[in-house]
């Protein structure tokens, strides 16, 4: 039998699931417009996020400054519009690298096997040992303050579950037949791996990498919350509620809840997406 008609159809899975829920639905759009913000804040803030009014100091709403102004005298709704795009941007890193990396070394340790996978497997479970946030705050206090820091010692906390993912779903398409096809046919592991097994595994280890999307953002607003994150002076959404300690001392929780509701709804939302796509990626392969 030839290898086309033994491979499994890679589009029929990368199709939306069908028969989306309402809550589905309103997570996918709140996505798309957090993400939306992200990308058109500089044109759409009416403000700049860091010009300083001490005079309109804990403002209330108002037609000029819609989500009030906070204790330094700054536009909240400017600052959570770019605050997004640190917010997302942080998440973004880390799920590239822990994504591409883990991916990598999954794949290598299930097609290699041997001592590769005996060695990538240790060493990523020691990773996995080590808590996060913990190697993230060990990072930050060597290099200070950034964004690039946390990005890096989250997304090495992170590649340990993409890899773990990736190597059990390698070792399930190597047993199948079109991949004996391919290797009779003279095809190189790499192509085997790049052209056929990895589109083949994409939606699932896309969809746990939607979901880790939204536990870095929620782990970087907490880094941000903390003061170990992005500089005081960056539009951040953790940073802002780290700032808006001050005014909800004096009954001013406006600057501090707002943010905070973003990064709230914006990680639920993430997850949502995430799991319905695993959902629906295990229900196909049943």
């Amino acid at each position: 039998m030839s290898a086309a008609l033994t491979r499994r159809p890679v589009l029929a899975k990368l199709r939306a699931p069908s028969g989306r829920s309402p809550l589905h639905l309103i997570c996918l759009g709140l996505v798309g417009l957090v993400v939306a913000a992200a990308l058109l804040a500089p044109w759409l803030a009416p403000h700049d996020p860091n010009a300083v009014d001490l005079g309109a100091a804990l403002a209330g709403p108002s037609a000029e400054h819609p989500f009030g102004v906070d204790a330094a005298g700054r536009d909240t709704f400017s600052r959570i519009l770019l605050g997004a795009r640190t917010s997302l941007l942080g998440p973004l890193g880390v799920v590239l690298f822990s994504t591409v990396v883990g991916v990598a070394l999954g794949t290598a340790a299930a097609w290699r096997g041997g001592w590769l996978d005996s060695v990538l497997s240790r060493a990523t479970e020691l990773v996995f040992a080590f808590p996060g946030m913990l190697l993230a705050v060990l990072v930050i206090s060597v290099y200070g303050e950034g964004l690039l820091a946390p990005v890096l010692a989250l997304g090495l906390a992170y590649l340990p579950y993409v890899s773990r993912l990736t190597r059990s779903l390698v070792l399930a398409e190597r047993a199948r037949p079109y991949v004996s096809a391919y290797q009779v046919q003279g095809h190189s592991a790499a192509q085997i791996c790049l052209r056929h097994v990895l589109p083949n595994i994409a939606p699932v280890v896309l969809a746990q990498s939607t979901i880790n999307f939204g536990y870095a953002l929620m782990d970087l607003a907490g880094l941000s919350f903390l003061g170990l994150g992005v500089p005081p002076l960056t539009p951040d959404w953790g940073r802002m509620v780290f700032d808006g300690q001050t005014a909800v001392q004096y009954g001013y929780p406006l600057s501090a809840i707002l943010p905070c509701l973003f990064v709230v709804l914006t990680v639920v939302a993430f997850n949502v997406v995430g799991e319905r796509w695993a959902d629906h990626v295990a229900r196909r392969d049943r």
